[in-house]
């Protein structure tokens, strides 16, 4: 993934090439074709708009927000622009993290890219050059209200590409004035704004896009490890498979509950657990089974037939499903904005030069029902897992495994209830969490900006739920995996699905089946979580029964 090279021309980033640069250290680099646009723009802006009879420009010429009919004499607009940035950097609370900033950055250059920014190129070979160096600005993560794009966040990245005394990095796993990474680098310390450069830099609601690109990313993958626990768990509690039909499916035909009904019968192809012959078959800690030579053996008489499971086991496509739909709604909604031109105002060639118009692309409102609605949709997600730990721990509802899935010497050892707890109170943080934002307004900045979005708010708090949901599907992979090892004691004649088969192997190649006493359990969902924001889990799933996100079958 290092080896990557991202290149920017405004128009072609990808969620997964933010994701490279953030996260794994991609390569960047400016479009020759956009370098040469930004260039021919700029020169015509330096030759006819810098003069003292050039008509008003917003935020170019002029004040910002109430100031906005204050001319700025040409000979003043550099100073302008640097006071932008410092009575912008309003941010407080903790620092965003470095990979948020990270695709903050390569997502504002490539904003610039599209050139209808007006800015100079070296703002971008700045922006550039930080971010394949590894130069990281400090921002401060609160303070934001989405409307006027991200003020404080953006102009706490400016200041630090700027070089400004007060300006904090990290760089070589250190913190240090930004200035001072700078000449470590072999960079100039200091970089001066011109006239759009700081106007540019610090409108559009990139800090909230940041957010939103990198948690959509992982709640996609959140949703396939959701179903590969949601395999397991079915296999643990020998359930039934027909509810999964496609002609189910298509009798009421939503994309995104076809495609998940279509993962499990991948993930479960060949099972032969969840079959009639398999749940006939008595487990040895079966309530009420006192002859331990019985386990293994069919009942007798014969259990009625179960006909059909609990929903958070038989409607899972139609809960999981609407997550995948939300997803692929949500990420055309991030990709448009990913390559878009966002703040104001915005420049455009006709046919003699260039004209100037101000608008509102700087408002964050899509991504903030966006990410309202992913918030809604993995509280859900998340919601429907814990109920399946919860079986997995009742002997009242779990099919004659053991009570916690203790494995020996219950009373002296706890087992499992504990972890399932914990997945429950993130499921109520959640659902405390995933109250809209969107519709959340109040003005701000002497009611010039009389309706804001919230957006940066909306897309942080997203990244909790998500990372919550992550835990919470740690503990049914390890409840569920349990289940599994303590079931085969009596059904090893019956085995799971390849896709199952595989996913426990995965579990138990970082933790061991608890078949003795209890152990510290923190450690195991740490490693649990650790495997889930990897692609291990999926790669060993999908190496087993293929990939399990298809196009869509046809009937």
């Amino acid at each position: 993934m290092k080896s990557r090279t991202v290149i920017l021309d405004g128009a072609g980033l990808s969620a997964d090439a933010v994701v490279a640069v953030a996260r794994h250290g991609a390569v960047v680099e400016l479009a020759d074709t956009a370098r040469a646009a930004l260039a021919e723009t700029r020169q015509y802006i330096e030759a006819h708009w810098l003069q003292e009879d050039a008509p008003l420009m917003y935020a170019f010429n002029t004040g910002v927000g109430a100031l906005k009919s204050q001319r700025i004499a040409p000979d003043e607009i550099s100073t302008f622009q640097a006071s932008l940035i410092r009575s912008h950097s309003a941010g407080t609370g903790e620092p965003m993290p470095a990979e948020v900033v990270r695709a903050m950055m390569v997502l504002r250059a490539n904003a610039f890219a599209s050139n209808h920014s007006g800015v100079r190129v070296e703002i971008l070979d700045r922006l550039i050059a930080m971010l394949n160096l590894g130069i990281t600005p400090v921002v401060a993560s609160k303070g934001s209200v989405g409307a006027s794009g991200d003020l404080a966040p953006l102009a706490l990245m400016s200041g630090a590409l700027m070089g400004l005394p007060q300006s904090r990095v990290t760089f070589r796993g250190e913190e240090m004035p930004a200035s001072h990474a700078f000449e470590l680098a072999g960079l100039a310390p200091t970089l001066d704004v011109q006239a759009k450069d700081a106007t540019a830099l610090i409108n559009g609601a990139t800090a909230s896009l940041a957010y939103a690109v990198l948690t959509a990313h992982d709640a996609r993958e959140l949703l396939t490890h959701a179903t590969i626990s949601m395999a397991m768990s079915l296999e643990a509690l020998r359930g039934e498979l027909s509810c999964f039909e496609d002609r189910v499916m298509q009798a009421r035909p939503h994309r995104g509950q076809r495609q998940v009904a279509a993962a499990i019968r991948r993930l479960v192809a060949g099972s032969q657990r969840c079959t009639e012959p398999a749940r006939q078959v008595r487990l040895r800690s079966t309530p009420g089974l006192d002859d331990g030579p019985k386990s293994g053996t069919p009942h007798a008489p014969p259990l009625a037939p179960r006909i059909q499971d609990v929903y958070s086991l038989r409607c899972v496509p139609q809960v999981h499903g609407p997550v995948l739909d939300a997803l692929d709604y949500v990420d055309g909604i991030l990709a448009t904005e990913m390559n878009s031109a966002t703040d104001n105002p915005l420049i455009f060639p006709q046919a003699e030069g260039y004209a100037i118009i101000s608008g509102g692309n700087f408002h964050g409102q899509y991504i903030a029902q966006a990410m309202d609605l992913l918030a809604l949709a993995v509280t859900d997600l998340s919601a429907i897992c814990d109920r399946r730990s919860a079986r997995l721990i009742d002997p009242a509802c779990n099919f004659g495994l053991p009570a916690n899935l203790i494995a020996q010497r219950p009373g002296i050892n706890t087992g499992f209830a504990v972890a399932q707890s914990m997945g429950t109170g993130l499921v109520l943080e959640n659902m405390g969490l995933c109250s809209p934002a969107s519709a959340t307004s109040l003005p701000a900045k002497g009611n010039t900006e009389d309706h804001i979005s919230n957006s940066c708010f909306a897309a942080r708090r997203t990244r909790t739920v998500v990372e919550n949901a992550q835990a919470i599907v740690a503990v049914e992979l390890l409840l569920a995996a349990q289940a599994l090892d303590l079931a085969d004691r009596d059904l090893s004649a019956f085995p799971v699905g390849a896709g199952t088969a595989a996913a426990q192997s995965a579990v138990r190649a970082i933790v061991p089946a608890m078949l003795a006493d209890d152990r510290w359990l923190h450690d195991d969902l740490e490693r649990l979580k650790a495997l889930l924001t990897s692609d291990q889990l999926r790669a060993a799933v999908q190496a087993a029964c293929g990939p399990l996100w298809q196009a869509q079958e046809t009937a």
